[in-house]
Formats: C-alpha cells, sequence, structure tokens
C-alpha cells in the first residue's frame, strides 16, 4: 500500500504501472499540459515533470510509495524522527536536480523543459520524437542541456510548435525564421539532418553552427522547430535570440504530396493509352508495382493503392495512399495518312 498517489495520478497510472505505462502516461499528459499548447498549464506541466523524474528512478519511487513526496525530494523534516536515512553529507542522495539540507530537492521550471526536450528531442527510440534514453540509467540521459546539441539558455532549447501556441507570461527574445528545404524522401523516413547556419555573436560578427534535427516521419511542410537562444546576439540584451526552422518540402520529380497521399503521374503514349500496356512504377520506398491496362484508358482514370503513400502521425508503418494518375502524351499533329487511318477505324 503506497503512501499517496498524486504523482501516478499526474501519469493517469496506478501505483502498480510498470515503466512503460509510465513514460506512456508522461508522454499524453506532458504534450497537453506543455505551456505552448492551448491546454497549457506551466504550474501542471512542472508537477507532471516532476512526477516522471521521481517515478521513474527505482529508488525515489521507492521512498515516495513508503513515505511520500518530501520524502522523495529529499526532504529531512518529512522522514520518521525527523532525519534523513538516505542522505549523506549536504545533498540529495539520488542525484537528482539540486537539492540539498533541508529544502530536499528542489525541481524548477527549467527541469520540467529539460526532461520535456530530452523526453521528445532528437536519436532514435520509441518516443514521439524519436529521442532516446542516455547513459547512466537514468531515461533522459546527459545532464540538461538541448539534445539538438544547443546552450542551455532557455529552459529546454527546443520546442515543437504546431502553430496554436500562446504567449508565455515570462518575456522572451525575438524569433526569426529561416527556411529548412527537405527532400520528400527524408521526410517520409523521418532522416536525422545537420545543417551548418550563420548567426552573429556579440561583436555583430558571423559565426557558424551546426543544428542537428531529427526528422519525424510524414511531418509536412511548414511544421516548425524552435531553437530557444541559438540565433543571432540581441546587442540590446546581451542574449541569443530564438531561430524557429520552418519546414519546407523540395520539388520531387516522381511524386506530389497531398496531405499523407503520393500521386504519381504516369507517361503513356497514345498508342498505349488506346491498346494497352505493361509498366512498373517504384514506389517511393523503393518497392515496384506492376501496372497493367488491357483496355482504353478513360478520362480522369486513376489506380490507388492504399498503404502505399506518404508515412504519417510519426510512424512509417503508417501510411497514405499511393494514387497513379495518367499523362497520355497526345500527339501535337496529325499526318494525312494518320488522320485516314484514324477515320477509317472510328
Amino acid at each position: 500500500m503506497v503512501k499517496e498517489t498524486k504523482l501516478y495520478d499526474l501519469l493517469g497510472c496506478s501505483p502498480s504501472a510498470s515503466e512503460q505505462e509510465l513514460k506512456k502516461g508522461y508522454r499524453k499528459a506532458a504534450l497537453k499540459y506543455h505551456p505552448d499548447k492551448p491546454t497549457g498549464d506551466a504550474d501542471k506541466f512542472k508537477e507532471i515533470g516532476e512526477a516522471y523524474e521521481i517515478l521513474s528512478d527505482k529508488d525515489k519511487r521507492e521512498v515516495y510509495d513508503q513515505y511520500g513526496l518530501e520524502a522523495a525530494r529529499g526532504g529531512a523534516n518529512s522522514m520518521p524522527g525527523g532525519g534523513n536515512p538516505f542522505g549523506g553529507a549536504g545533498g540529495n542522495p539520488f542525484g537528482g536536480f539540486g537539492g540539498g539540507g533541508h529544502g530536499g530537492h528542489s525541481f524548477s521550471d527549467e527541469d520540467a523543459f529539460n526532461i520535456f526536450s530530452q523526453f521528445f528531442g532528437g536519436g532514435s527510440g520509441g518516443n514521439p520524437f524519436g529521442g532516446a534514453g542516455g547513459a547512466g540509467g537514468h531515461p533522459f540521459g546527459g545532464a540538461g542541456g538541448n539534445p539538438f546539441g544547443g546552450s542551455s539558455g532557455m529552459p529546454g532549447g527546443f520546442s515543437f510548435d504546431d502553430g496554436q501556441s500562446r504567449q508565455r507570461s515570462a518575456p522572451e527574445e525575438e524569433t526569426y525564421q529561416i527556411n529548412l528545404p527537405v527532400s520528400l524522401e527524408d521526410l517520409f523516413v523521418g532522416k536525422k539532418k545537420s545543417f551548418n547556419i550563420g548567426r552573429k555573436n556579440i561583436r555583430g560578427e558571423k559565426e557558424m553552427k551546426q543544428f542537428d534535427i531529427q526528422l519525424r516521419p510524414g511531418w509536412k511542410a511548414g511544421t516548425k522547430l524552435t531553437f530557444k537562444n541559438e540565433g543571432d546576439i540581441n546587442p540590446a540584451t546581451g542574449r541569443r535570440k530564438n531561430i524557429q526552422f520552418v519546414i519546407q518540402e523540395k520539388a520531387n520529380d516522381k511524386f506530389q504530396r497531398v496531405d499523407d497521399d503520393l500521386i504519381y503521374y504516369l507517361p503513356v503514349t497514345l498508342k498505349e493509352s488506346l491498346l494497352g500496356f505493361e509498366k512498373q512504377i517504384e514506389t517511393i520506398d523503393g518497392r515496384r508495382i506492376l501496372i497493367k491496362k488491357v483496355n482504353p484508358i478513360q478520362r480522369e482514370e486513376e489506380n490507388r493503392y492504399p498503404g502505399q503513400g506518404m508515412s504519417m502521425k510519426g510512424d512509417i508503418n503508417k501510411r497514405g495512399t499511393l494514387i497513379v494518375k495518367y499523362k497520355v502524351d497526345c500527339p501535337l499533329h496529325l499526318t494525312p495518312e494518320q488522320r485516314e487511318a484514324i477515320s477509317r477505324v472510328f
């Protein structure tokens, strides 16, 4: 029997929840209450981050289950007998985000954003933004910082913008946009891309900064990725501005994208359109589809192949439809002999 269930309730989990259930609960709750979302709540977002930070650590979870939240934070006054049996000399014995003395664990807004950034950041793995666990046994890996290699600056460094962000109470630096052309093939697989972007230092001189971005399968043109405090330095404040990359789709010589579907225009001659043909086309992932026609192609005729289109919702195994349309190459002029032959047939 656990002493209290508040942290489990924040993640929508039971006290018997597995590690995967805790991760799933954090994903759902953090995305819902992130301050940049219309449903956001900064205080709730911070509580959710702390709940996961404690429950994802085996030792802290055990202390929480037995003695409650203050004990898990490392507070001495909450322990039986007024002492902290887990503590060493001055500090949090579990290596959390600070704490020490009688204040115990002190979880800040920056900690919450760092957890979110590292949980949903670059690399490979099971989280919805392609993030991976780090070293040292902690599910979020490295200490603090931006998973894309940026400086700490604004809490978390990186944020995902779905176009419905709301104002934060704290003032922010100016955000300027940079268009990021990406091929349809890279958006299909969710490839990791590295870009060198020029930015100005405090002296106004240009310097190069590498940004590593883990694309998510199926991202569309217009998707925005914001890097806090990674742009030009603002001379008035001495702080770096924010950079917002806007995904742009490069023109593709094979496919035209419409939402999650891909349209393939298959060129055929006038003769083939009337007498039929047998051709192979290649899908975006390199598979081959045989198309065989024995009857004349009708006006606006198309063939649809569900599950062979663009990846969707961050999952390469979920795909839209491949739509094959026919582009008939009609002659611009006919010889007298051709006209006569057509007249005889029709």
